[in-house]
């Protein structure tokens, strides 16, 4: 029991660790409101479904907001 929940601790210490690496390399004020947003690169939506569930909670922590694709 002890095990499996070491694994699950530490599958979700490194999911939450790579999203805040990735949400950090892909933050960008845009410039005509002011406000930083995540943008996840478009055509690869499965990294967006991956860490949707974290938007969330960063969303609601931080007011950052997302994007997928960049802003035009």
């Amino acid at each position: 029991m002890k095990r499996r929940l070491l694994i699950i601790g530490t599958l979700a210490t490194f999911y939450v660790l790579s999203y805040l690496v990735f949400r950090n390399k892909n933050v960008e004020t845009w410039d005509k409101d002011g406000k930083q947003y995540v943008i996840f690169p478009k055509g690869q939506t499965w990294i967006y479904y991956l860490y949707r569930p974290l938007t969330y909670i960063d969303s609601k922590v931080t007011t950052i907001n997302f994007h997928i694709g960049l802003h035009e």
